[in-house]
């Protein structure tokens, strides 16, 4: 049987109220479809795995707020703070041609439309409007937007990124 692969989603960060509500920082590409009622999460912390059944999601602030099947109160999930959320691969959805999860795009080569390397995805981050790529050079981090007048193309095939580096992108573009 072949080691199952884990995608980190999220970090249960406090509770919420006391009907067995939690709080978690979410890292998942589509909070929608990964928190919907029915959705299995698995709970993997320091040899504690736990399978749980999401019974509710809202969004709250900047937290995404759930409820498992079977944890009624605070009491049932008070020990869950600070553990980490995971999905087997095999639950994610196929996605439409040009679509990509965020671990396909972490670790490729990110270069510029003139052919310059910068370096590899470190992280995606979910600020708000639009996500933000964190570029490891080697030497610091670079940000890049994800918008489509930088992100020129992701091959995720071949884990390579084409970007075009537009005036303050980056202050020392020599």
């Amino acid at each position: 049987m072949t080691e199952q692969q884990w995608l980190y989603v999220g970090k249960i960060v406090n509770t919420q109220g006391i009907k067995g509500e939690v709080r978690v920082i979410s890292a998942t590409d589509f909070p929608e479809e990964r928190y919907a009622k029915g959705s299995i999460l698995h709970l993997r912390e320091k040899g504690n795995d736990q399978t749980l059944t999401v019974r509710s999601y809202r969004r709250h602030k900047q937290f995404d707020c759930l409820t498992f099947e079977d944890h009624p109160s605070i009491n049932d999930v008070e020990n869950y703070k600070g553990m980490s959320l995971f999905v087997e691969q095999g639950q994610l959805s196929e996605l439409e041609e040009g679509d990509f999860y965020y671990y396909e795009v972490i670790g490729s080569n990110v270069v510029t439309d003139t052919g310059a390397v910068l370096g590899t995805v470190k992280e995606i981050l979910s600020p708000g409007a639009n996500d933000v790529w964190v570029i490891d050079t080697g030497k610091k981090e670079l940000l890049i937007p994800y918008i489509k007048d930088v992100v020129k193309n992701v091959d995720v095939k071949n884990k390579k990124v084409t970007v075009h580096l537009i005036p303050g992108l980056v202050d020392d573009e020599d």
